[in-house]
């Protein structure tokens, strides 16, 4: 019997999980849901579209839904509401709040005796297994993330929302010097600003106040005011040429020591490299969504992380074939 899917929200996130639905044999998708006139949607897929309204209609011929909407106003709201009639998995990546949405989902999924997963993807996500594991192995050491060079979903999202913004790509930049000194051993004690620089291309509407967009993007809590941030502003044709790709990537180090004197040093790095975030974060979700449909169907419910799944939830294959072909 197949996991029946939903999507919630059908941007380049939303378009990504279709795909990736599509290469799952254990997956079949069900719906597409969305906010905008169903009517309008071009799918890849022949799946069926509807509106976001109609979605609870829905509860008993979808086993998981999977949120595809922005952090900053999407999730905060949809996920909680949708978790009490769906097994639920989102994106939220805003790090500040996550211990917020993870009380509203639990409460929720609780409520519908549902799983949410909530964080889902590669930061936060596979970046945060990785730290753990570090933080684990090597409790003597430091942690470094470095992010990029690529687009940032949810920091694009967030420019777009800003009155008078048309669209937006932002770049996250890691800084040379100090990704330099964290491969070398060195240990650097760095700040928020002294890792990454973000870069922001920006298309306004015609008569719009650009200098209190820049000075909207570049205060903005929980996404820019701690960086280093450029603000370009250019035109949608320049957009379309030299911006339509969305690429990132990133790097976590763990570096430590052991031994009795601690003459020993260590260093853990998982690296991603990305030709599309948002079609690799889709397959992130996808495989969470398994997972949130063999823990429910084990009676679990309430909120879920990524730090809180046993790895063997995730794969197609059972624990034995997994035991045989990669322990």
């Amino acid at each position: 019997m197949k996991i029946r899917i939903g999507i919630a929200g059908y941007g380049n996130l939303g378009r990504g999980v279709e795909l990736a639905a599509a290469i799952n044999e254990d997956m079949e998708l069900v719906g597409i849901f969305t906010r905008r006139e169903p009517s309008t949607i071009e799918a890849y897929t022949n799946v069926p579209v509807y509106p976001m309204s109609k979605a609870q209609n829905m509860k008993s011929q979808i086993d998981v839904m999977i949120l595809c909407g922005g952090s900053a106003n999407d999730l905060p709201e949809q996920t909680p509401e949708l978790a009490k009639y769906f097994n639920v998995v989102d994106s939220y990546d805003t790090h500040a709040n996550i211990s917020k949405h993870f009380e509203a989902v639990d409460r929720a999924a609780k409520e519908g005796g549902k799983v949410g997963i909530i964080s889902v993807g590669w930061d936060p996500g596979l970046f945060s297994l990785n730290r753990l594991l570090g933080q684990a192995i090597l409790p003597d050491g430091n942690d470094y993330t470095f992010w990029g060079k690529g687009v940032s979903q949810g920091h694009s999202d967030a420019i777009r929302r800003i009155a008078g913004v048309v669209d937006a790509r932002q770049y996250t930049i890691p800084v040379e010097d100090a990704l330099k000194k964290v491969r070398n051993g060195e240990n650097p004690s760095l700040s928020t600003g002294e890792k990454h620089l973000r870069e922001c291309y920006v298309v306004a509407e015609e008569n719009a106040d650009k200098n209190l967009i820049e000075e909207t993007i570049k205060t903005m809590p929980n996404y820019f005011a701690d960086y280093d941030t450029t603000v370009h502003f250019i035109s949608k044709e320049e957009l379309l040429r030299d911006h339509s790709g969305i690429p990132h990537g990133g790097v976590v180090f763990r570096c430590g020591t052991t031994g009795y004197d601690k003459k020993n040093s260590h260093l853990m790095e998982f690296k991603l490299q990305l030709d599309s975030n948002p079609e690799f974060t889709a397959s992130v979700l996808i495989a969470y969504a398994r997972a949130a449909y063999r823990l429910n169907m084990e009676r679990i419910s309430g909120c879920k992380t990524v730090m809180d799944i046993a790895p063997v939830y995730l794969h197609p294959a059972s624990a034995e074939e997994l035991r045989k072909q990669i322990l």
